[in-house]
């Protein structure tokens, strides 16, 4: 007995290699960035963006970007590109009554193409931690590909509860109309990436609203709305938590450290950062 099976249905490109020097321009499909030991810069549309160990990286299908590696060390990148309607026909299975799916079992559409919110996202959200895992298995080359398809359809189908959860985020701002609360949360989160990638360089708070293309006033109001604090304190923490790496991971001097991070005063610095790790940078360097 012949078991008809359905036509061929494109499965997402893992990329899996690692580079201390790389620079590359172009486009791509819908697509997931993640990168251990280092840090990987992107320029896409608008937006500037640091990946790192902690977060990951969504961009849409056809969006042109640039990377940038530059570090002393090889710098491990694992990402994932998704054929169009990859992602939107697991989330149409999702919807539809077991009727419908036991009528057109096979049916597989590209038409109803998703818009994604491009932005870093932390490792620890339930996509982040699928990630991880899959990476870490991927490494280990003990994947056949079977096992492959079924983790990334689980992949996909928390890219779709992330995406419910933007939209949650996008409704909660206080504009009557939908496409001016969409434009603000991309805007605003442009500067917050922005402030993230460069925190160590000599960012004003102008320079920043301007990334976000926004003014001063209106960037300031609803980056408060949106995370809960000022861009100000997300830059210190910023600095702040990369110095507490520099000191337990290498062997700069805390003044160099306190420079390297973006702060002006070693005073300023050592105050801050025993306020918030209750510890001097000297006392925690002595700790490791």
């Amino acid at each position: 007995m012949e078991i008809p099976l359905p036509r061929p249905v494109p499965v997402p490109f893992i990329l899996h290699e690692s580079s201390s020097q790389f620079d590359w321009k172009g486009s791509g499909s819908l697509s997931l960035k993640t990168f251990r030991n280092g840090k990987t810069l992107y320029e896409a549309g608008r937006g500037h963006f640091a990946v790192n160990n902690e977060n990951y990286l969504l961009l849409n299908e056809g969006q042109e970007y640039s990377l940038h590696i530059d570090s002393s060390t090889p710098v491990e990148s694992f990402c994932i590109f998704f054929p169009p309607g990859y992602v939107e026909e697991i989330g149409r299975n999702l919807i539809s009554s077991d009727l419908q799916l036991l009528d057109e079992p096979y049916r597989y559409s590209s038409a109803s193409k998703m818009e994604w919110v491009e932005r870093t996202y932390a490792m620890d959200n339930r996509l982040g931690a699928a990630l991880k895992h899959l990476r870490n298995l991927y490494s280990q080359d003990t994947l056949d590909s079977w096992a492959i398809t079924e983790q990334l359809h689980q992949l996909a189908v928390h890219m779709l509860d992330l995406h419910r959860n933007v939209q949650q985020e996008i409704n909660e701002l206080d504009m009557i109309r939908l496409s001016t609360r969409e434009e603000l949360y991309r805007r605003v989160y442009i500067g917050h990436e922005y402030i993230s990638a460069y925190y160590d360089q000599p960012l004003t708070l102008e320079q920043t609203a301007s990334a976000a293309q926004l003014s001063v006033n209106h960037f300031l109001r609803n980056y408060k709305k949106l995370f809960g604090t000022s861009p100000h304190r997300y830059l210190t923490e910023c600095r702040l938590l990369a110095a507490k790496r520099l000191l337990l991971d290498s062997d700069r001097s805390v003044t160099n450290i306190c420079y390297d991070v973006g702060f002006e005063s070693l005073g300023s610095f050592s105050s801050l950062f025993t306020r918030r790790f209750h510890s001097s940078p000297s006392q925690l360097r002595a700790k490791r």
